[in-house]
């Protein structure tokens, strides 16, 4: 039978059609306690991990979960939103690393958002970060739980210029080191900063650590019941280490808050500084209160070693 050149380039056109929507990346994809890493992770028929739903997933898409499971450790290398609205969504990372991510330089967006997730290292052997960042342009952390980690619960060790971390809503509890760490990676790096809002930051190791070229503010948040330091300010380096507090109950620790080295800041404003073991310790930068902070009830109070009006840098 002879095949018209009109129908066999309309044969060709939905062959090609076909072939590209079959490798064609969704903006918005799915993930299910029930669903299977080799469907397409469309709403009907969901992928079963974020790691399988990545790769059908557009640069800057967004991966919303059906239903509640536990969706795997993931590395993520482009700019994605992971998210678990209205349900239980997890990733259980017993003996490895919740979340990583490293994103190449070059794209034009190199954002990640982390939403409404339980990242758990809970198991025979516990999981090592909950969250390790390692390159992109920003992370933002909401309304998620980190928990049972040995090493960091977020590791914000950014080798990009200029990175971004936020944390809003967010609790991290039996973390083996520090609740949260911003250390960027390498000396010659850029600065990274980082702004924590209205999270709960307990009974870890340590609950924030910052080191050389960072620059954080933590407001309106609990960092308490940490079983070394609060807060810790170390620098090692001229470019040193800036923390701003506002707001924040600090409270149950070892000691609250901490500076070591010569070029560690710290200033403190309308935050309680309450019922730790030692409430500040000094030992090196600057650790200065500037206004309406309470400092009392500690076993042993601690001083500022100044006193900074209106808190500026």
């Amino acid at each position: 039978m002879r095949v018209s050149g009109w129908f066999r380039s309309v044969l060709v056109a939905a062959v090609v059609l076909v072939t590209t929507s079959l490798y064609a990346q969704a903006t918005r994809t799915w993930v299910s306690g029930v669903g299977d890493d080799v469907n397409p992770c469309s709403r009907t028929a969901p992928c079963k991990t974020w790691a399988g739903a990545i790769s059908k997933t557009a640069t800057g898409g967004v991966i919303d979960a059906l239903d509640p499971g536990g969706f795997g450790a993931v590395t993520i290398t482009k700019a994605i939103t992971l998210e678990g609205n209205g349900t239980l969504a997890s990733t259980l990372a017993s003996g490895t690393n919740g979340v990583v991510i490293n994103i190449a330089a070059g794209p034009t967006n190199r954002d990640v958002v982390l939403r409404n997730i339980l990242i758990d290292g809970s198991g025979t052997t516990l999981g090592l970060d909950g969250v390790r960042f390692l390159s992109g342009d920003s992370l933002l952390v909401e309304g998620c739980s980190i928990e049972q980690f040995s090493s960091d619960g977020i590791e914000f060790a950014s080798n990009s210029a200029n990175a971004r971390l936020t944390v809003r809503n967010t609790t991290i509890t039996q973390i083996g080191g520090n609740g949260i760490l911003i250390k960027p990676s390498t000396v010659a790096a850029q600065v990274a900063r980082a702004s924590i809002y209205d999270s709960v930051i307990a009974k870890n190791a340590t609950g924030i650590r910052a080191e050389d070229f960072s620059r954080v503010t933590i407001a309106r948040s609990a960092i308490v019941n940490n079983t070394v330091d609060g807060v810790h300010a170390f620098s090692a380096l001229g470019n040193g280490t800036i923390v701003f507090h506002s707001n924040n109950d600090i409270s149950g620790n070892t000691t609250g808050l901490r500076n070591t080295g010569g070029n560690s800041i710290q200033r403190v404003a309308n935050s309680s500084i309450t019922t730790n073991v030692t409430g500040v310790n000094a030992g090196g930068g600057e650790l200065s209160t500037c206004q309406n902070n309470q400092l009392n009830g500690n076993d042993a109070n601690g001083l500022f070693s100044g006193n900074t009006v209106g808190c500026n840098f």
